[in-house]
């Protein structure tokens, strides 16, 4: 292995069929390239299986949404999809949270859009829908994500309009030629949401709030039978389209990730079917390590972004809000909502462990995380959250840190239901502990430290969840957030 440390990545299954097995082996891959890889990939072709992902590096620094199967209706249980977010919060900019999961029978794509202005066409055509308010969407079934639109790509145009279901005279869709797009039937069903701040609602200059699209589209359309197997990436690409005035003043789409293009597959993001889950190397526990801030003089980087536990209080939204800063702040929230009516109040934490406290050349067992709950949103409403983890692979201030400039996902690692508390439950407050073993492992192989991101998928009012922060005072020091590291030696060094 040439000394490189190496570990594996799993997807967690709602059940594995026989003939899901060999699809299912190249999700134990080892996650670092390897000479053992490409043997495993001359043995599946001599024997005739396709593997149905491929490799991952962490080095190529592409965007990776982990989608969980949900056993249920998809648009009632919103908020246990993974999400991802892109965008400015400003007068002439947009915001986005996309919400992505699938269930048996179909992929939905939600998205909520920041936006101040609405504008939509009352009489639309396929071939301007992108000129008004509107999202596309840009799936790659094929795992190479090519050079061009192949016949295994599709694109997913909704525009803004009055209905609820998405009509339609307000989508379009495409699939891939080998050159570029054409139009194709691809069905699909979805639905548009709008909240404004004053009539008339569309097509003035007065403040509104935002919309809401979604996309639920069968495996059918894609001519699949079933779901992808477990560790299936697809590409994945996301466009926001704005317009603010009758003229069309041309005003610059939000992209994810940043620099894909509409025409290139390979700058795509990857969506991945199914959850990850860190299977460490075989070695042999020789120590621990934990991390916070003041312990053993570290230096334990966090803060919040967005609008506080008090829903950016006499913040101005529009202008003031994306940029505002909450220094050393003892005390975070971690809330969204499906409503975009409520943007005011969504919440981040962002925080960054130093590894350098371990020793070199080691194997990670495992990394644990734990934030101290000390209250809720509303106790007498709240509903419990599923709180995501994301890596972040930006660089990042405490003290410059705010919702416009934040470092945006670079993979979702993790994720915890955390429950309402009905009332202070005295420190050091509730520990809620999510598994981070492979970020931990990740970070310490690239010799960073340890950058996380929390942000939830929440659809319902009165979710937010407090937490304390490294910033609490000394005699609160348990309840600062606390980093716990298993390591060993590889197996016959």
């Amino acid at each position: 292995m040439g000394g490189k440390i190496s570990y594996w990545i799993v997807f967690l299954s709602p059940a594995w069929s026989s003939d899901d097995m060999k699809a299912n082996l190249r999700s134990i891959l080892p996650f670092s390239q390897s000479l053992w890889m490409r043997i495993f990939f001359s043995l599946l072709s001599a024997l005739s299986l396709q593997p149905t992902t491929l490799s991952y590096s962490k080095e190529a620094q592409t965007p990776r949404l982990n989608i969980p199967f949900v056993d249920g209706s998809l648009g009632k249980r919103r908020r246990e999809s993974a999400i991802f977010w892109f965008g400015q919060v400003g007068p002439m900019e947009n915001y986005a949270d996309v919400r992505v999961s699938y269930n048996q029978n179909s992929l939905l794509v939600g998205v909520v859009v920041f936006d101040r202005l609405l504008w939509y066409d009352p009489s639309p055509s396929p071939n301007d829908l992108t000129a008004w308010d509107s999202v596309s969407i840009y799936l790659a079934t094929n795992n190479d994500r090519g050079l061009a639109p192949d016949n295994g790509t599709y694109r997913f145009d909704a525009q803004l309009n009055q209905q609820v279901p998405l009509g339609e005279a307000y989508r379009a869709t495409y699939r891939g030629t080998g050159q570029d797009w054409r139009a194709f039937t691809i069905p699909f069903s979805g639905t548009v949401e709008h909240r404004s701040g004053a009539l008339p609602i569309f097509n003035d200059n007065k403040d509104d709030h935002g919309w809401m699209v979604t996309f639920e589209i069968p495996f059918s359309s894609f001519g699949l039978s079933a779901p992808p197997s477990q560790g299936t990436f697809w590409g994945l690409s996301v466009r926001i389209h704005d317009r603010d005035d009758a003229a069309g003043t041309p005003i610059p789409d939000e992209i994810w990730p940043a620099n894909a293009s509409a025409s290139q597959p390979f700058t795509w993001g990857q969506m991945v079917f199914g959850l990850p889950q860190y299977v460490p190397p075989l070695a042999s526990l020789k120590g621990s390590a934990s991390v916070r801030q003041g312990l053993n003089g570290a230096n334990v980087v966090d803060g919040m972004v967005g609008g506080n536990s008090n829903c950016g209080d006499k913040i101005e939204f529009w202008n003031e809000w994306g940029e505002a800063r909450y220094f050393h702040a003892p005390q975070v929230n971690v809330q969204s909502q499906w409503d975009v009516a409520d943007q005011p109040c969504f919440s981040k934490y962002y925080i960054s462990f130093p590894l350098d406290s371990l020793p070199k050349g080691r194997a990670i067992l495992s990394a644990t995380l734990t934030l101290y709950q000390f209250g809720n949103s509303d106790p007498s409403a709240s509903l419990p959250s599923i709180i995501q983890v994301f890596t972040v692979d930006q660089d990042w201030s405490s003290d410059t840190l705010d919702w416009n400039n934040a470092p945006q996902m670079l993979e979702n690692i993790s994720q915890l239901r955390v429950d309402p508390l009905a009332g202070y439950p005295g420190l050091p407050g509730v520990p809620r502990t999510w598994d981070v073993s492979l970020a931990a492992a990740q970070a310490y192989q690239a010799g960073t430290p340890l950058s996380l991101v929390f942000y939830e998928a929440d659809a319902a009012q009165h979710s937010g969840k407090y937490f304390y922060s490294s910033a609490v005072d000394k005699y609160m020091f348990s309840s600062r957030p606390l980093l716990k590291v298993q390591w060993g030696d590889l197996a016959g060094r």
